[in-house]
Formats: C-alpha cells, structure tokens, sequence
C-alpha cells in the first residue's frame, strides 16, 4: 500500500477532513473521502469561496500574509443535524493552502450545557444567597444580633443573666374595643406603623426591642451589650413614645393613647422554643414594668422608684407616692414627664 494511501485511512480513521488548494487561486487540488462526506453535494464546487460563500476570503488572505495561518467556523446542516465545523488554513512555501477541517459540534453543544448548567448553579446561588439574607433578616427581628450569631455558629443559645438592664413596657389603652369596632386591616396596619416608629426611635437610644404581643411593645436597654446609662435610655425612649403617639393622634382618626412602665434589674435572655423558637426576656424587671404600667394613666409613663431617683436630675419627674405592686410589694411610684 503507498504511504498516500495509508495517510488517506489515517485521516478519514480520526475522522479529520482535508484539503490542498492553490494559494492564488483557492481551487482545490486534493479532498480526502471525510472532507466530501460533509461537504459533496451535486455541483462539487472546485473552488473555496463556492463551497464556503460565508467566509471572509479577504481577512483569511491577511492572516496568511502575517503569521501563514488562519482559523475561522462554519455552521451548515447536514442530515437535519446542523454540524459546526473548525476550519484550519496553512500556508506552505510551495504556495500550497492545507486546510483541515474539524467537526466540533459536540465540543459545542457541550460548552452550551456547560453554560447553561453555569447559568443555572449562579441563578440558584443567587437565590439562595436572597433566601439566607431574608432568614437573617426575620431572625433579626427576634433576636438580637450577637444571641443570632451564636445560634448561627452553635446551633444553640446559652441563657445569660443581665444585670442591670431597664424594661419599658406599653400597651394601648381600648385596644380591645378597637379591634371589635375597626376594620382589622386597618387596626393592623397602623399598629404595624406605630411600631415601626417605636423600633426607630428605640435604635437611636440603643434598645433592643424584644417583642411584642398583640397591643404590648417590650424593648430593654443594657442588653445583650451592658449599657451604664440604661435608664437615661430607656427613660428618653419613653418620652419619645408618648411624644410620637401625641403628635400622630393630631393628624389621624384613629386615636392612639398608651400606658407605659419602667424598671431596672436584672433579667434572663434566651431562646425558647424548638420549632416556632423566639428569644424572650425573664425576671423581675419585666414583671415589675408590666405592675408599673397598670398605674399609669392614658399617655403617661409610671417608673420605678430606683429608677427616678437616678433620673431625677436629669428628667422631669413626680412622687405619685407609695404603691402595693403585686408581687413587689409596697414600691414608690413616680410619674415621667415630657419636659420639652
């Protein structure tokens, strides 16, 4: 067998197609058998421009002048199937052009899979990454940040005693009432309002709000990060309050008027629950501002007796006298104003 021959099984074996054609002319001189399969059809074009009408001859040419190679692709259909060929031009000394001819349609179509698989792996990461933001987010809202990143790294939540904190409590005053006689989504929409603005004005005092309960708003100062001013803070978040409900009842029909107690000691913070988990504070503090409050008249602020003496330099405060607290006995009670 001549070594043409054997060259000629070679090449339609790896499945490459070749061709000679003459440098000037661009007539072809020589086609193996697996170049005619892709590209025999009835008017055998003998030269490249007629076989490859798309190919930019021009630029090829440049390319050949410059560095004797040029690589481009062509698209046609064959069978039904459409094939993407690599087109390879060499220029010899000889003025011989070789072109070799590479099927990469699968190499093809799997780079498409591969980039749509890509596409797909960033899409759910993106939507993972918006998924893991909005569970950071509503666990924010229950819990403060450091109680999150210890349940996000452990898995759990050590109980801590936080001593001295201060704890405001408010309810509404007819909320009850209100609810039976308003239209639900609107009672619940300006509660939302409210607060939203309660949440605000707290974050400016440095209070962690801890939750709220139908009409009820507990938010503590001093907790998680000890705080030496927990009750200058909570004292002006009070104010702030009756201040914000004041000034909204002006311009709304639905009047808003709250109670509010304050208190200081100390008070245990945790997780609670497995499932529906929510982080809650315990202890005599909050039971304390919870009496407090039952004294306080619409839109005024009843406050602990230890607490008003450490405030009363700074704040405009009231003996209302001694009280029997539930629970605490016999407590002074003073009344918080707003001074401006």
């Amino acid at each position: 067998m001549k070594i043409e021959a054997i060259n000629e099984q070679l090449l339609r074996a790896i499945g490459v197609g070749v061709a000679l054609l003459d440098r000037k002319s661009l007539r072809f001189n020589f086609r193996n058998d697996t170049f005619d399969d892709w590209f025999s059809n009835e008017a055998e074009p003998n030269q490249l421009q007629e076989l490859f009408p798309d190919l930019d001859a021009e630029a090829m040419q440049t390319a050949l002048e410059d560095n004797g190679r040029y690589a481009s692709e062509i698209k046609f259909k064959k069978k039904r199937r459409t094939l993407i060929i690599a087109l390879d031009f060499t220029s010899t000394k000889d003025d011989v052009l070789v072109l070799v001819c590479q099927n990469i349609t699968r190499i093809k179509e799997l780079e498409s899979m591969i980039d749509s698989y890509s596409m797909m792996v960033e899409r759910n990461t993106r939507e993972i990454k918006r998924e893991k933001e909005q569970v950071e987010k509503l666990l924010l809202n229950i819990m403060p940040r450091s109680v999150y990143e210890e349940y996000k790294t452990f898995g759990v939540v050590t109980p801590q005693l936080y001593n001295p904190v201060s704890v405001l409590m408010l309810d509404f005053v007819g909320f009850t009432e209100m609810v039976a006689s308003q239209d639900p989504s609107v009672t619940v929409t300006e509660l939302n309002d409210i607060y939203s603005a309660f949440d605000r004005i707290g974050e400016q005092f440095g209070c962690e709000r801890i939750k709220t309960i139908g009409d009820a708003y507990i938010t503590v100062a001093g907790l998680p990060d000890p705080t030496p001013d927990h009750a200058k803070a909570i004292a002006n978040t009070a104010i702030r309050f009756v201040r914000y409900l004041n000034r909204r009842n002006l311009s709304h029909p639905h009047q808003w008027h709250c109670r509010v107690g304050l208190s200081s000691g100390s008070v245990v913070g945790s997780v609670v629950g497995i499932q529906k988990y929510v982080y809650d504070i315990f202890g005599p503090a909050v039971n304390l501002a919870s009496r407090l409050q039952e004294f306080s008249e619409p839109m005024e602020i009843s406050v602990q007796g230890e607490v008003a003496h450490v405030l009363k330099d700074q704040f405009d405060l009231e003996n209302i006298g001694v009280r029997t607290i539930r629970g605490f006995g016999e407590q002074e009670v003073w009344r918080l104003s707003d001074s401006s």
